[in-house]
């Protein structure tokens, strides 16, 4: 009965979102291209609430907790589980102020109306996962853009999404890189949870009525680890052990 009620307002949805994506992108354009990069973080940051906007007509809540008193004049690493595409639009609105810069697929670069072009243009990067060589060197100058402007970089260690919630194992060569070359950062572990009940039912029709739950950890000091194999460790199992396991 749920699923056969989610029908409606999937497509109401879908309608919102698409149009959402098409309207910003013109507006993307115009910002960075002739006011520059503040004007065009804002019209991104904007595009995001307006995105979780459009999933609040699937009856979809998020809380984002976030205790944490955390400087804006340091670099972050923020390290995540990873559940669905849903995960993004939270994480870049609630922690906007950081500048949140991604590491995305190189798939995410083209075809998507105002996703693609902040990818581009935004300050994230687009790595080919299966292309060590050319992922490598850009993860290098992205650590080293994060490091000089004390921006944000969100990585998804699981390296795909979760589609049942389970995490899977941390895959820790981006990590570890982002770990060397942004050396005076702030690790902010963050769980995601409820997040991949969006896509239960596959990409049409959408879940409806979700709580997508968002928890920022306690930020570890890098300058006070030095093993990185227990750094990353404990990044793990203190993201897994706030991830519920619900149906």
């Amino acid at each position: 009965m749920r699923k056969l009620a989610s029908y409606p307002f999937s497509v109401i949805y879908f309608i919102c979102f698409g149009l959402t994506l098409v309207l910003f992108h013109p507006i993307q354009w115009l910002c960075f291209n002739l006011f520059g990069y503040k004007a065009h973080k804002r019209s991104v940051d904007l595009l995001q609430f307006c995105l979780m906007r459009c999933l609040n007509l699937l009856g979809t809540r998020f809380t984002f907790n976030n205790p944490q008193e955390i400087p804006k004049d340091k670099p972050l690493i923020i390290v995540s589980n990873h559940q669905s595409m849903y995960d993004i639009s939270p994480i870049m609105w609630y922690m906007r102020r950081h500048h949140v810069k991604f590491v995305s697929k190189k798939e995410l670069g083209q075809g998507i109306p105002s996703v693609s072009y902040n990818l581009r243009h935004g300050g994230s990067i687009l790595i080919d996962r299966k292309n060590p060589r050319q992922a490598l060197p850009e993860m290098i100058k992205f650590g080293e853009y994060i490091e000089k402007n004390n921006y944000a970089a969100v990585i998804f260690p699981e390296g795909t999404r979760s589609k049942d919630g389970k995490p899977k194992p941390f895959k820790t060569k981006g990590l570890e890189i982002l770990i060397k070359k942004v050396p005076s950062a702030l690790v902010v572990p963050l769980t995601v949870n409820n997040s991949w009940k969006m896509l239960r039912y596959g990409k049409f029709p959408m879940g409806i009525g979700n709580h997508i739950k968002f928890t920022v950890h306690k930020p570890l000091e890098l300058a006070n680890f030095t093993d990185n194999t227990k750094l990353i460790a404990q990044i793990e199992s203190t993201i897994i052990e706030a991830i519920e396991h619900s149906t």
